[in-house]
């Protein structure tokens, strides 16, 4: 008779859980450095672009998860990301489906008062969480990603709210280097914690 036990199961649930996060550092940001070189090619009214900005931006709250996992359980700075990642990803998202309105010849949420207005501060937490994620992935370790990261959260604001499709696409580009390298050697978490920036494995 063989007795059998849920740890397996649960095992298996958990490295597809990890599996899936890790896979959000390479999607994410390729997502949306697609939908930013349609914005480029086509203009910011294109409902394809849009369409692809959506996906992507919902990618990169997984994104922010992935990266809360690797930092100490109830760190300000863990609470952070996860706070700013999925309300940045939220406005994201709405930016997104703005661009879809506007290719069917709506007005801009942007160009509109009252509650439309809600759009600009949930978009602004997008940039704030790249650059807070940026520094946890410093501070886990991995300097140079974490730095890439970072200068994309600066220069995201200035490169989508003045609409420069070049710069744009150059940002990111620099988030592609920065998370997509991580889902290969990723921080070990707790990493932090323990202050060596050689806890470093490869998945």
């Amino acid at each position: 008779m063989t007795i059998t036990t849920g740890s397996a199961p649960a095992t298996t649930h958990s490295a597809l859980e990890q599996r899936l996060l890790t896979a959000s550092l390479i999607a994410a940001p390729v997502t949306y450095l697609a939908a930013d070189t349609t914005y480029a090619a086509r203009g910011w009214d294109d409902a394809t672009a849009g369409a692809l900005a959506v996906v992507a931006s919902i990618l990169y709250g997984f994104v922010a998860l992935r990266v809360a996992t690797w930092l100490p359980p109830g760190s300000l700075l863990r609470i952070a990301v996860v706070i700013a990642g999925l309300i940045g990803s939220a406005g994201a998202v709405a930016y997104g489906f703005d661009s879809i309105h506007l290719s069917l010849g709506d007005t801009q949420l942007v160009d509109r008062s009252g509650a439309a207005n809600l759009i600009k501060p949930l978009g602004l937490f997008f940039p704030l969480a790249l650059v807070l994620m940026g520094a946890a992935i410093i501070r886990l370790g991995s300097r140079a990603a974490g730095a890439l990261v970072l200068v994309a959260g600066v220069l995201w604001p200035v490169a989508h709210i003045a609409n420069v499709e070049t710069l744009a696409v150059a940002v990111n580009v620099l988030l592609v280097l920065g998370f997509g390298s991580l889902a290969w050697r990723t921080p070990t978490p707790g990493s932090m914690s323990q202050g060596s920036p050689s806890s470093m494995h490869s998945t």
